[in-house]
């Protein structure tokens, strides 16, 4: 996945209603190829999400983004080099489901030097936003239709992508207590160095 820094307004139509409209921080999405190990550009969010979802099934190639551009292959220069200082870039997991239909997965970077890279949010057909599985959990318990459309849980991830640069994200410390027969002591111990 390719991201930019600077936010801008995704608004999508969805069956003739418009939906919420949202700040996403995803400029650009890519895919990189199992042969030739080149970027490739993908048009659309939707057609990144679909390949995302297969990716730890089948290897994407060059000759997949034919669909798009004819004419491309492996001998094809690569569509942008991840060494653009312009963009932060960062690393899905294979195999998070495609986002069903009518509904939208937004990504937020978070500001450099955070705990967490990004926050990834669910908004459902009537505009709902979503944070977490145990809200989306209870949102589908209270609304039986998406049941009837076979709306399972199992079909959203909220598992935010990687960034390339491990310095993007500070270090967590961690917490530990020590006991004692008398009294417990509060101690911190810090994860061990990334380099």
């Amino acid at each position: 996945m390719y991201l930019q820094n600077n936010l801008f307004e995704a608004m999508e139509e969805t069956d003739g209603v418009q939906a919420k409209k949202v700040w996403e921080s995803v400029k650009l999405y890519t895919v990189r190829c199992g042969v030739c190990s080149k970027w490739r550009l993908i048009p659309s969010k939707h057609k990144y999400e679909e390949i995302r979802a297969k990716l730890g099934e089948e290897m994407f190639e060059c000759a997949t983004a034919r669909e798009w551009r004819p004419q491309i292959s492996c001998a094809h220069e690569s569509d942008v080099e991840q060494d653009d200082g312009n963009f932060r870039w960062a690393m899905d997991k294979p195999n998070i489901p495609q986002t069903p239909p009518a509904w939208q997965r937004i990504l937020r970077i978070r500001a450099e030097g955070g705990t967490k890279f990004a926050d990834v949010y669910y908004v459902s057909p009537s505009n709902k936003r979503l944070r977490s599985m145990v809200e989306l959990s209870r949102y589908l318990e209270e609304n039986p239709r998406y049941e009837e459309d076979k709306i399972k849980v199992s079909h959203f991830s909220f598992q935010p992508p990687l960034p390339l640069d491990h310095k993007y994200v500070a270090k967590r410390q961690t917490r530990v207590q020590f006991a004692s027969n008398t009294q417990n002591c509060g101690g911190k111990l810090e994860a061990p160095s990334q380099n």
